[in-house]
């Protein structure tokens, strides 16, 4: 950005002439020099205890926005983290999921890591819906997310795609080794009825597992995943 009427003298000489205008009376006079004084392009000569005071209050003045800057960063990184999660459960949005799968994707490409998605469906979640209401079945999509987030480890990753569905992201797990955890997770969720209110029933979700390969688009890797799970509940509805 270019600033029109600019000032071309060196900030030190600026600096200087603020300090003087702010009541600093420039002295030869020897007095110790803070380290701002060489920043500044200050000698020892200059420094009266009045201008020493006004580089103290400066510096205080910096250390306070410092803190300040650190302060919004954090804040900045928390909302970053809410932006990145489900509006109702406690797992990634599908926006946060896919950026996870992209960056998977990417370190299988340079390292030849093996990893791969499985995408679920909560099955009959409509009829719990229409039979029992919306609160019952936000019930239900927080079970399993529960569930999910309390059976896979701490280098995988749960996401909602929207509605019943899910996803997970499994690092180091080839195809085999993803259905196999899959089924695991699926029998995890079966376990234990969801209760809301005098409704009780045991979840049952279905699955399909896409293998990562290296440098794969994420959102192709996700609709194979799920055309897996869809071919796969079809089967076993036969």
């Amino acid at each position: 950005m270019k600033i029109t009427g600019a000032r071309t003298e060196p900030f030190a000489a600026i600096r200087k002439r603020a300090l003087v205008r702010a009541g600093a009376q420039v002295a030869a006079r020897e007095v110790a020099a803070p380290d701002s004084a060489a920043f500044l392009g200050l000698t020892e000569a200059d420094l009266t205890p009045k201008v020493v005071e006004a580089l103290q209050t400066l510096m205080a003045e910096i250390e306070d926005l410092r803190n300040e800057v650190s302060a919004l960063k954090l804040r900045l990184n928390e909302a970053q983290g809410l932006a990145d999660m489900d509006v109702l459960t406690p797992v990634l949005n599908r926006r946060a999921f896919l950026r996870e799968m992209k960056r998977v994707a990417a370190f299988a490409q340079r390292y030849g890591s093996p990893a791969s998605v499985v995408f679920f469906d909560l099955d009959g979640f409509k009829s719990v819906n229409d039979r029992f209401g919306h609160a019952a079945g936000d019930e239900a999509l927080k079970a399993v997310a529960r569930r999910l987030l309390a059976n896979v480890r701490e280098s995988d990753v749960v996401g909602r795609m929207g509605g019943d569905e899910f996803a997970v992201l499994l690092a180091q797990a080839d195809k085999n080794t993803a259905t196999a955890k899959a089924q695991s997770l699926a029998d995890a969720v079966r376990a234990q009825p969801v209760e809301f209110g005098e409704w009780s029933a045991p979840l049952h979700i279905s699955f399909g597992v896409r293998e990562i390969e290296p440098g794969a688009d994420p959102e192709e890797a996700l609709a194979e995943a799920d055309a897996a799970m869809f071919v796969r509940k079809r089967r076993q509805a036969s």
